[in-house]
């Protein structure tokens, strides 16, 4: 995608479901760099083994910062059922970085806040606007 911007007013329609999953780290304790630092580092292999296989189902992402503290994403899928199915793939790099960070959750001693939503939105049921923005969402 390119970041120009693109002027004036443009809306997008989408003629299926589409799945919002929001995910996101809170650095608790900002000193306990061996807590949070992997997790930060583990979602970039993620990200670029999604774009890289189309087929699995990630549509776009975006990484935000809530603050100084909080780092998330917004994630568009095409199903819930993609989405979960990436999830739970024993040979994907999901699986061995949830592992991973479960392992250090249970060890940081609440260093690190991590969460997620999933949204399932069904087919017309959204509304998207632009106003002099690159291609977005």
């Amino acid at each position: 995608m390119s970041d120009k911007p693109i002027e004036g007013r443009m809306t997008a329609e989408g003629e299926n479901e589409v799945v919002v999953f929001l995910i996101g780290m809170r650095i608790n304790d900002f000193s306990a760099v061996r807590s949070w630092w992997p997790v930060a580092r583990a979602m970039r292999p993620m990200l670029q083994e999604l774009r890289e296989d189309r087929a699995a189902g990630l549509l776009g992402s975006k990484t935000m910062m809530g603050g100084p503290r909080e780092i998330y994403l917004v994630q568009y899928w095409e199903s819930k059922e993609k989405l979960l199915a990436y999830a739970a793939a024993p040979d994907r790099n999901h699986h061995p970085a949830w592992a991973a960070f479960n392992r250090r959750l249970r060890e940081g001693n609440g260093k690190v806040g991590f969460w997620h939503e999933t949204f399932v939105v069904p087919a017309g049921a959204h509304e998207a606007i632009y106003i002099n923005m690159p291609a977005y969402g």
